[in-house]
């Protein structure tokens, strides 16, 4: 069941985000004259895939370089 404050609460933040949609699409048309507008398209790799990283959260492990830690205790 809705009450009065849930619904205010959805349209508070409903509103927010609608200026902050805006507000993107005002810097993205501002880049776009520069011919850069558009997201990940100048970047390098490595940044749009930090990008996304950072935006669903994941943070990658650096990965090991030697052979001890690829092949545990393993003699040769």
């Amino acid at each position: 069941e809705l009450k009065l404050d849930d619904i205010e609460e959805f349209e508070s933040i409903r509103k927010d985000l609608e200026t902050r949609k805006k507000q993107k699409e005002d810097v993205d048309v501002v880049g776009g004259s520069d011919g850069e507008g558009a997201i990940g398209l100048s970047s390098d790799p490595k940044s749009r895939e930090q990008m996304i990283n950072d935006r669903i959260g994941y943070k990658p492990q650096p990965k090991p370089n030697n052979r001890s830690s690829q092949f545990g205790s393993f003699e040769f």
